[in-house]
């Protein structure tokens, strides 16, 4: 039977209290029978039936249960604090997890990168850190997908749909992850809707429903009519914005049954990709991916259906330029570029392909979003 969340720390406190050594501990476990399964450890900072970030791995786990030999061992609503040590010490220790997959940003850096050279032989897949050869240990990997894809195309849609040209966006925090899925759904905007705008308000937090219903109603008495997101659960921000009588484009997962009338698409994940491949790694004993990377021609991401208010030149729109970047012909960011500041970020002639370096960094909002870092 599974420990529950409750007795794995309870024993955690014990073996801590024994001293029980972590490093031999990790060197047994790379001793296993080959025979035996795969014990994968799946951490969420929410609850899996969020709509949201939690909910989108959630639903890449439920398959990954299906695969040949693995087996899966899941906490949920674990903070970005010494908890999640706690939580990942009690999945090796107690359920014999050698591979883990903590799924929220803040779990890197300094929880995953303080364990992994105490557990050698346990393998850390992380969503959305930043993996650096010859800084960050070899037992830990990074993966993330290029979901600034798919918000572009939400801004396509949105550009054809707005009655007023102003579009929303209520963020969490301004990591270059989500500068990037605000910078490109307004160039989606405008691509099809030149002078359009986009409001974004940052809230500072991955999940506060307060906060968000708050940035909702705010921008939508600044009038804007079509909103996204970057939080953890957009449930608040769709549903709020669906009681205003406001358009929603998703994100994470589908929330299309939470506002049937007013979702006209959403920027969705498809975390089974990485996961397999790290799956695959650890049961062959290849060495542990260190940096996954993928957009919509690889699957990492996905599009939710369109609603049925949507346009059919919105429709057009969007399904050509999402042909585009299947075909891997179509770069988001190209010059000339400037931020909201007048300074110029990308000059003439120049672009940036999903694989530059340099997107990993962003740190700035482009000429025509409205807000501050």
């Amino acid at each position: 039977m599974k420990p529950s969340p409750l007795n794995r720390r309870d024993t955690l406190k014990s073996l801590a209290a024994l001293g029980v050594a972590g490093g031999a501990w990790g060197q047994n476990l790379a001793a296993q029978n080959p025979l035996t399964p795969l014990i994968v450890g799946v951490i969420y900072v929410g609850a899996r039936d969020d709509y949201g970030y939690s909910q989108a791995h959630a639903q890449a786990v439920a398959e990954l249960r299906k695969l040949p030999g693995v087996q899966v061992v899941e906490e949920e609503n674990v903070p970005e604090t010494a908890a999640v040590q706690r939580t990942m010490v009690g999945m090796i220790k107690q359920d014999g997890a050698t591979l883990l997959i903590p799924t929220s940003f803040g779990y890197f850096d300094p929880h995953i990168l303080a364990l992994a050279p105490k557990y050698p032989d346990v393998r850390f897949a992380h969503c959305g850190g930043l993996w650096t050869e010859g800084k960050h240990p070899r037992n830990v990997g990074s993966f993330f997908g290029y979901i600034d894809e798919c918000q572009y195309l939400n801004g396509v849609v949105a550009g054809h749909m707005s009655p007023s040209g102003k579009i929303g966006f209520v963020a969490a925090k301004p990591i270059p992850q989500v500068l990037r899925n605000v910078n490109a759904f307004l160039l989606g905007a405008r691509s099809v809707r030149p002078g359009a705008s986009c409001r974004v308000i940052f809230t500072g937090e991955w999940s506060m429903s307060i906060k968000e219903a708050e940035a909702t109603n705010s921008l939508a008495d600044q009038g804007v009519d079509v909103f996204t997101m970057h939080v953890d659960s957009p449930k608040v921000v769709v549903e709020t914005a669906a009681r205003r009588g406001k358009m929603v484009c998703g994100y994470h997962a589908s929330q299309a049954r939470l506002a049937p009338q007013s979702y006209l698409c959403g920027a969705e994940w498809n975390w089974l990709t990485a996961c397999r491949t790290f799956v695959t790694a650890a049961q062959s004993g290849k060495p542990h991916p260190n940096f996954l990377r993928g957009g919509l021609g690889e699957g990492y991401v996905r599009m939710s259906a369109y609603g049925a208010m949507v346009s059919e030149a919105a429709r057009r729109s969007a399904d050509t330029v999402r042909a585009q970047m299947l075909a891997g012909h179509f770069d988001i960011f190209k010059g000339p570029l400037k931020d909201n500041q007048g300074k110029l970020v990308l000059a003439a002639g120049k672009s940036c392909k999903q694989t530059d370096i340099a997107l990993e960094g962003m740190n700035y909002l482009v000429e025509g979003v409205l807000g501050t870092i």
